[in-house]
């Protein structure tokens, strides 16, 4: 049967839908032979040769089984398959034997917590794609305390240094001491590097960053380098439609002082 040729490419595990499509514009792809670049192609891996960067990809189409792992990133870790600088990937961290596996979304390098790594290009698009829903949860500590005032900007969305404008967020402070503040922040979306760009733009920079749930997946028991399988219970969830927008506004929270 033919498909898409993006959506063929993420059920091999190459990379994400989104992915897939800049290389096949990018005349990375072949079928048969030919280089194809239309986004709109369609290939039946049955009869067709399908090349990803010279390699042949039907063998990872036939029978491949779906694994999907849930790691706790540590601090000092590549969001990333590959890095021509040599720095530790967050694949090193979990056995190969697993397969090639690519990372659902990013954590930059300094942030750390919860990260999902899949050979499921499929999912991978449902969970990144903003329309979705699928909401991302953060720990976040910044150097002084933001007024209410500054945080109620961020809460609408706020202009960041590139001059995008950011989705509104749900941000709860949870803690101050007299230099610092703690708050737990709800994204939908997930710009480069978003929840630091968002607090310098507050000018009150984020010290230390934390995801602790991805959707419906919470994990307090996963210490820094370690990883779990996520059941097949728990991947069906994420394809369950998302329950309507709350319309009723969140009181701002003033939390609670840390020692």
């Amino acid at each position: 049967m033919e498909e898409r040729l993006q959506k063929l490419i993420a059920a091999a595990g190459i990379a994400s839908r989104r992915h897939a499509e800049e290389m096949i514009t990018a005349g990375e792809v072949t079928v048969n032979g030919e280089v194809v670049t239309e986004l709109g192609t369609k290939a039946d891996p049955a009869r067709d040769h399908i090349k990803v960067r010279g390699r042949l990809i039907n063998p990872l189409l036939a029978g491949r089984e779906k694994v999907y792992v849930l790691l706790n990133k540590p601090r000092g870790y590549l969001t990333s398959a590959a890095d021509p600088e040599g720095r530790p990937l967050v694949t090193e961290l979990v056995p190969g034997s697993l397969g090639r596996l690519h990372p659902v979304g990013r954590l930059d390098f300094n942030t750390e917590g919860l990260l999902i790594l899949t050979n499921d290009g499929e999912l991978t698009n449902h969970i990144t794609a903003a329309r979705n829903g699928v909401a991302k949860v953060y720990e976040v500590k910044v150097k002084g305390i933001p007024s209410p005032e500054a945080i109620a900007r961020l809460r609408r969305g706020i202009r960041l240094d590139d001059g995008v404008k950011t989705a509104p967020a749900e941000i709860k402070q949870t803690g101050e001491t007299d230099t610092n503040a703690w708050f737990e922040v709800v994204l939908h979306e997930g710009r480069n590097q978003q929840i630091r760009r968002m607090f310098d733009q507050i000018s009150h920079s984020v010290l230390k960053l934390r995801r602790t749930a991805i959707g419906h997946l919470r994990d307090e028991r996963l210490r820094p380098k370690e990883w779990r399988l996520i059941s097949p219970a728990e991947v069906r969830q994420f394809l369950k439609p998302a329950p309507p927008p709350r319309t009723k506004k969140r009181a701002a929270g003033h939390g609670t002082r840390r020692g």
